[in-house]
């Protein structure tokens, strides 16, 4: 994977999620528009070496196969997302248009950190603290009709063997901004989100890592089932995300492929073990 990118997320882009995971409360003074609006944007992976405090960001922290387990944490989550990866256009230092091209399963594993100043700090921890699938699907167009709105995003966990279900399946179209829209949306956050509360300025962090071509942005993280919002994951569990084709496949055949851990080639899915 070429590291020349830049990686962010978006927080709350999926009703209920940030209240089930505690974070509610990190963003009860950011202003938004709109009730269903996302919260913000946050970096998982910057590449340079000027990031000053936030220098542990620089880490690669992507893996297709495996989660390493922090050392000072004991509530680490799945977070079941879509990452689109994209083109990111530049006028003048200022990001004026983002492109995707790809879609695929995402793992935006997080910390539970209670007293962390910002988001970031939940996100990286390392090599190996995210996970993105090797199957990438190409987009035809990320507008209303396009072949992304057929997808769901299925999540589980096995321990010992036993599957369960981690996230709501959920339908792609579920997201709150989605399209153009939250494409508009990233690239304003992008441009003027400033570095207060929970949130960095990514102007700044885009500045720093020389303006990279790319970026994989991870666009929100699907609910809990109640076995999600009380289980956290062990060494030797297994976390899967599959994003997969709701009028090809019907949830029961991706839960059967998820014990097997043995996906079908055009299901975008993201197996990995905990370490």
């Amino acid at each position: 994977m070429n590291t020349t990118f830049i990686g962010l997320g978006v927080a709350g882009n999926f009703a209920g999620h940030l209240e089930q995971a505690g974070e509610a409360a990190d963003f009860l003074h950011v202003k938004t528009v709109e009730a269903v609006q996302p919260k913000a944007i946050f970096p998982f992976y910057v590449p340079s070496d000027q990031l000053g405090d936030y220098q542990f960001l620089s880490t690669y922290p992507l893996s297709n196969e495996e989660i390493r387990f922090p050392n000072d944490a004991d509530n680490l989550q799945i977070e079941p997302e879509i990452a689109l990866i994209c083109y990111i256009q530049y006028e003048n230092q200022q990001v004026i248009a983002l492109t995707p091209t790809h879609f695929a399963a995402y793992n935006d594993c997080s910390i539970r950190h209670p007293n962390a100043l910002k988001i970031c700090e939940k996100k990286n921890w390392g090599a190996k603290s995210k996970g993105i699938s090797a199957t990438r699907i190409a987009l035809d167009q990320f507008t209303a009709g396009g072949a992304l709105d057929d997808y769901r995003i299925a999540c589980f966990h096995k321990r010992n063997g036993v599957l369960n279900e981690y996230g709501i399946d959920s339908p792609a179209v579920g997201y709150s901004y989605f399209h153009q829209k939250l494409l508009d949306w990233i690239v304003d956050r992008m441009n003027h989100q400033p570095d207060e509360g929970p949130m960095n300025n990514i102007a700044e962090m885009l500045k720093q890592a020389h303006y990279p071509a790319k970026a994989i942005i991870s666009i929100g993280a699907t609910r809990y089932t109640a076995f999600g919002e009380h289980h956290f994951l062990q060494i030797g569990d297994t976390s899967i995300v599959a994003v997969y084709n709701g009028k090809t496949y019907s949830h029961a055949q991706i839960a059967q492929m998820a014990a097997q851990e043995q996906f079908a080639k055009d299901i975008s899915a993201l197996i990995q073990k905990v370490i």
